[in-house]
């Protein structure tokens, strides 16, 4: 396993599993705090095409961009949540980027709002 590569896992309640992974160099601090968190658990929260939930990771902005691409996954240092793109939303405010969705992205367009999401390493 890479240490600038983690490989994470979705459990997504009512929808299935897919695949991501963190990558440090995008963020580092903000990756570090997360996969240290890691497992995290949500309640997802729907907006546009994007899926996100409140995490217990405290950072500011690093780095952080107001555009992300389909696939993304992101820090949102505004609402202390964990975000995932599936469409072609861009963010509310400014998010750091923390890593892509690797694998079944199509899942998170099925997401009800307070489906429970567990993300945790592979």
């Amino acid at each position: 396993m890479s240490v600038s590569r983690i490989p994470i896992k979705f459990v997504i309640e009512g929808v299935g599993n897919a695949e991501g992974e963190l990558i440090r160099i995008a963020s580092p601090r903000t990756t570090d705090a997360i996969v240290r968190a890691l497992p995290l658990e949500g309640l997802a929260a729907l907006w546009q095409e994007e899926v996100y939930f409140d995490i217990p990771v405290k950072m500011g902005n690093e780095k952080s961009k107001p555009t992300v691409e389909k696939g993304t996954l992101a820090y949102w240092p505004m609402g202390a949540a964990f975000c995932i793109f599936y469409g072609e939303t861009q963010p509310y405010s400014p998010v750091n980027i923390i890593g892509k969705v690797t694998k079944n992205l199509e899942f998170f367009a099925k997401v009800k709002r307070g489906a429970k999401i567990v993300v945790d390493k592979m």
